[in-house]
């Protein structure tokens, strides 16, 4: 798969363009454990029938309902047109979809845009949508979405979700680790192979260098076309990336953003040190990272997160 910048989506003709466009899953903007469970327990026509006779039951928010509100509300500084668009891909068909619609309309969402697959999986839709980020439930179409080039991400949702604190802030905060996210996984992939000390003399030797493009360097790219409209005090977006590396690694990730002509707002080097409680600090609406092990701690602190299955961490994973 190729990760260059080349790949960043184009817009379709719509009457107006947004500057983003996120594409999510049905299960990532609702709460839709329970019929999950009946579908997975009982089969599709079970799972049919139970949609239709709650047709017009007002479905709960789930783990990506808060972001996608938020992101809905950014308005152009002039023109108050709005700059994110958000569209649902979803497993679904229509006659099952209808219910999501009526969650949509009742929340007052500005989604008008939808694709229901009927079972099969709705990644092929991203780039006539022209998507710089798909967030879904199903690892599998998180990995196929990946592969087409697009930043993709698995959000876990845990049945304690409709406890979660809920963020007030207005500005959209999202954080991403480094290596295999914003990155290439070709440094990890020596941390791994052949330890720390191979890590830093390589980063060391190639601190001119800049690191390669990861999945998620696109969706990076518009996050600062769209925050390059505003003033740095008026952003309604702020990042940060989230690493575990630390001095003298650092280095080559400062000159790879420089030389990528991108503004990342926040870095935190963290030398090995748990992220959560540092991602709570940021206040972080989102955070993506390759590895669960930091996924996992990161949803046990109730922070949205979304796993990234690629790179060498994904290969046999032990969390």
């Amino acid at each position: 798969m190729s990760n260059s910048s080349s790949n960043t989506p184009n817009f379709p003709n719509y009457d107006t363009n947004p500057v983003l466009v996120i594409a999510v899953s049905s299960r990532t903007l609702f709460d839709l454990s329970q019929e999950h469970d009946i579908f997975l327990q009982d089969g599709v026509d079970k799972y049919r029938a139970y949609q239709l006779a709650h047709e017009n039951e007002i479905l709960k928010p789930g783990i990506a309902f808060d972001l996608v509100q938020k992101l809905l509300n950014i308005k152009h500084p002039k023109t108050q047109q709005p700059l994110v668009e958000v569209v649902l891909v979803s497993r679904n068909n229509g006659d099952t979809g209808l219910r999501i619609f009526n969650s949509i309309a009742h929340y007052d969402l500005a989604i008008e845009r939808a694709a229901f697959s009927n079972g099969k999986s709705p990644f092929a839709y991203l780039k006539a949508f022209g998507a710089h980020l798909f967030l879904s439930a199903h690892n599998k179409d998180v990995e196929l979405a990946l592969q087409a080039g697009f930043a993709s991400a698995h959000l876990l949702t845990p049945k304690h979700e409709r406890d979660k604190p809920k963020n007030n802030q207005s500005q959209v905060r999202i954080a991403f680790d480094g290596d295999a996210v914003l990155f290439s996984d070709d440094s990890e992939k020596i941390y791994k192979q052949e330890g720390l000390e191979a890590f830093r003399e390589n980063e060391r030797n190639k601190a001119q260098e800049p690191l390669s493009d990861g999945p998620f360097k696109p969706f990076l790219t518009a996050l600062h076309q769209l925050q390059s409209l505003f003033s740095v005090d008026e952003t309604p977006i702020r990042t940060a990336l989230v690493t575990a590396r630390s001095a003298p690694s650092h280095k080559r990730v400062i000159l790879t953003l420089r030389k990528w002509g991108i503004r990342i707002d926040e870095a935190l080097f963290l030398g090995g040190l748990d992220k959560s409680e540092f991602l709570k600090a940021f206040k972080a609406d989102i955070f993506f990272d390759d590895q669960l092990i930091h996924i996992k701690s990161a949803s046990n602190s109730h922070l949205t997160s979304g796993h990234v299955p690629h790179g060498i961490a994904n290969i046999n994973p032990t969390v």
